[in-house]
């Protein structure tokens, strides 16, 4: 007994004497030991009764540390939440495909767990969650346009070119170099080795399809480049820094996202005036970004005193040339180019304007004929007030979605901005029918009112079908009789409900189903593809399904044009009190199971089944949901 009690202070005391023996003898000088204190005097004697000891608790470096358990739902939902705020963080710099992307990872790290989220309520409540705020952001951005879309992004193609090198060939130089002899240009021409690499390339190379076909752009800016390089007094020739840049394509994109046809950096633009936000880029204006650039290469040019290094820091940027210039003491682009002071891609940045000014003053010396520039953009501007959708202004005016947004290149959404003014271009000739037909609009309404001009055979309950409206609102706002045939040609305005009145807008994303969306918003499946007007419970991703508010009169005109009673928040449906009737049920497909075990189960046929999910095929997938008909 009194040795089991003792043995731990056994142990401590052997553990603190290999310590203070351990640091006594490490190193090589002896260390000094204070002498021990003097013995006090000896206790009178008396009798002691020793109590059994506790044992100590060894100290962790003697017992071990305890690792903690992996916790693979908090793992799962940790990763999950990462990806939203990554979603979150693109959303708000107005990268809207990188949100969608994200978003979708988001959901998908929980759809794709291997534990359900059925069977774990932490799981469930993180994608309820994840659900209701992605969906608050996708409302929003519903309403400020078309969603998550975002422009279709054209490669620059500098981005290529920057990174090619060239042999020396000095035959090649010197016939160059004759031929570019009498070449006009109030920028300085020097015609090298480098340059004359660059004209083979453009003229005889990969490089000629590009060249043409920028040059043919041209035509569509060339005068109002010109205009406005003359009134910020530069060179005018600095217009083939575009043709470099961008070959004059509006969505050009770097891949370091420079934008538009003069590749501006977000950070470079705005001290320039050029705003970027959710609804606009400016960079995209053409117009705008031209100012900008010829101001920007006015205040380079003052810095350095040689617009070959104004070029150069347009390119990379005025601290790399400034560091440059001082780490050589040379302030001459050839020079730093020979030194290898500046970036590969700076050093041929400047020969690619050379040689495109040389070729594009020069056409016909290099076998460019018959190339027809295309014609200047001719135009209207409006002013308006208030947000207008774009499919409205081409419903208006006559035109395509695709003009309206050509002419309108800086604006992200499918929506003007929500400004108090905004200079909207439309189609020449097109304004005063804009004006006379856009006033007949309602300004809240203009983001969600259409425009439609009826064609031969058309019927009310057609159009109401098509811009998922009601016959009656579209009567009542054209003061038309519901009951008469429409007159060809006539025009309607098409009151459409947004997710600020009676509906809202679920954009289907890649795991959705009719009946997740349906439980999501607490209404059947059927009454969901009722008040759609799907033939189909099948559902693609990117699909926009009108939801009606709970209380509106879009909802109770959904509750009762249902056919079947189908609950998808539950699993199985209440009968109603004193029927017998069996109520239909919404099955999640678990691990292991197939449709054929499915029906066994429930007493159903597969081809029962099948009728009542037409998203169903042979195979079924983890998760899914199927609804379950009533057994007959």
């Amino acid at each position: 007994m009194t040795n089991r009690n003792q043995s731990p202070l056994f142990l401590v005391a052997g553990f603190v004497l290999l310590l203070t023996t351990g640091c006594a003898t490490r190193g090589h000088r002896a260390v000094a030991v204070p002498p021990p204190p003097p013995m006090p005097p000896s206790p009178p004697s008396f009798s002691v009764q020793f109590l059994p000891l506790k044992p100590l608790t060894l100290p962790v470096i003697l017992t071990g540390i305890r690792q903690p358990r992996f916790d693979q739902i908090a793992d799962i939902i940790e990763k999950s939440e990462a990806a939203f705020q990554a979603g979150r963080r693109d959303y708000r710099a107005g990268h809207l495909e990188a949100a969608k992307t994200e978003f979708n990872a988001a959901i998908d790290s929980i759809l794709q767990a291997p534990v359900r989220m059925q069977d774990d309520r932490r799981l469930a409540k993180q994608f309820d969650s994840l659900v209701d705020r992605i969906h608050a952001y996708e409302l929003q951005a519903l309403r400020q346009g078309d969603g998550f879309a975002e422009p279709k992004y054209q490669p620059a193609p500098l981005d290529e070119l920057q990174k090619l090198t060239f042999p020396d060939n000095p035959q090649l130089r010197e016939r160059v170099r004759a031929d570019a002899a009498h070449t006009v240009s109030d920028l300085p021409l020097v015609v090298n080795s480098q340059v004359a690499n660059f004209i083979e390339y453009f003229v005889h190379g990969r490089g000629r399809s590009s060249l043409e076909a920028g040059l043919r752009r041209s035509g569509r800016f060339h005068d109002m480049i010109v205009r406005i390089l003359r009134e910020e007094g530069v060179p005018l020739d600095l217009i083939y820094v575009a043709q470099a840049e961008s070959a004059f394509q509006y969505y050009a994109r770097s891949h370091k996202g420079a934008t538009g046809i003069w590749q501006f950096m977000a950070g470079t633009s705005r001290p320039y005036g050029l705003v970027t936000s959710w609804w606009l880029d400016e960079r995209l204006n053409p117009e705008k970004a031209t100012r900008a650039a010829a101001k920007h290469l006015r205040d380079l040019h003052a810095t350095f005193g040689d617009w070959y290094l104004a070029m150069a820091a347009y390119n990379s940027g005025p601290m790399t040339v400034q560091n440059a210039v001082e780490r050589t003491g040379y302030a001459d682009f050839w020079q730093l180019s020979a030194r290898r002071a500046l970036p590969q891609e700076t050093r041929n940045y400047v020969p690619i304007i050379l040689a495109l000014t040389i070729i594009a003053k020069n056409p016909e010396k290099y076998g460019i004929e018959n190339l027809l520039p295309e014609a200047p953009l001719v135009y209207d501007t409006v002013t308006v007030t208030d947000p207008v959708d774009l499919r409205l202004v081409a419903e208006i005016v006559g035109s395509s979605v695709e003009t309206v947004r050509e002419l309108n290149p800086s604006l992200l959404r499918l929506t003007t901005p929500k400004v108090p003014e905004y200079d909207l271009r439309i189609p020449l000739a097109t304004k005063d029918l804009f004006l006379k037909r856009i006033a007949m609009i309602p300004p809240d309404k203009r983001v969600w009112w259409r425009w439609h001009v009826v064609s031969y055979g058309e019927t009310l309950t057609g159009i109401a079908k098509k811009f998922r409206s009601s016959t009656q609102a579209i009567a009542e706002v054209n003061n038309l009789d519901p009951q008469q045939p429409l007159r060809e040609a006539a025009d309607l305005i098409i009151p459409v409900s947004g997710s600020s009145g009676g509906e809202i807008r679920h954009q289907v994303r890649g795991k959705e189903t009719l009946a997740t969306v349906a439980r999501r918003y607490k209404i059947s499946a059927t009454d969901l593809m009722a008040y759609n007007n799907l033939s189909s419970s099948t559902v693609r991703p990117g699909t926009v399904l009108g939801i009606p508010k709970a209380g509106s009169a879009s909802a109770r005109s959904a509750n009762s044009s249902g056919s079947r009673a189908v609950k998808a928040e539950a699993r199985t449906t209440a009968p109603k009190s004193g029927s017998s009737t069996r109520a239909a049920t919404v099955y999640t497909v678990r691990q292991g199971d197939s449709l054929s075990q499915i029906a066994v189960n429930h007493k159903v046929s597969v081809q029962a089944l099948k009728q009542s999910n037409n998203h169903l095929g042979d195979t079924i997938r983890i998760g899914a949901e199927i609804i379950i008909p009533v057994a007959k």
